[in-house]
């Protein structure tokens, strides 16, 4: 019975863990193409499958294509936002090269809470 105890305590730490995790704010800036981030910066083609570690990235295959909308800056400058398809998330800018650039100028913004949302099944993660 102790041994039941044991492993359901440490399941519910683990599960905790993982919630923080997918709450965690990657940066408190970020560049985008317009004040509300809402402008497709560039295109990029996938160099290497990339699986993120939470829910919250953008998980692809090599040679997929990219629409990059953010780009986290300071302290996290290596981490970029953008879309394959429906799917939307951050990715490691070294798993992609430019193929085309939509926007010359880059606007930093702060970041929002809700930029670092993670969609778990059907519930959102808040912090």
């Amino acid at each position: 019975m102790s041994r039941i105890l044991d492993q359901r305590i440490l399941l519910l730490v683990i599960s905790f863990l993982t919630n923080l995790q997918c709450t965690k704010v990657l940066s408190e800036w970020k560049k985008c193409g317009d004040r509300e981030c809402e402008t497709a910066m560039s295109r990029v083609q996938a160099t290497t499958d990339y699986l993120g570690p939470d829910c919250r990235y953008l998980n692809f295959k090599t040679g997929e294509e990219i629409i990059v909308y953010s780009k986290l800056s300071r302290k996290s400058e290596n981490l970029w936002t953008g879309s394959k398809g429906k799917d939307f998330g951050y990715f490691q800018k070294d798993a992609v090269k430019v193929e085309e650039v939509f926007i010359s100028e880059e606007v930093e913004v702060p970041t929002k809470e809700t930029d670092f949302l993670c969609l778990d099944g059907d519930e959102y993660i808040f912090e």
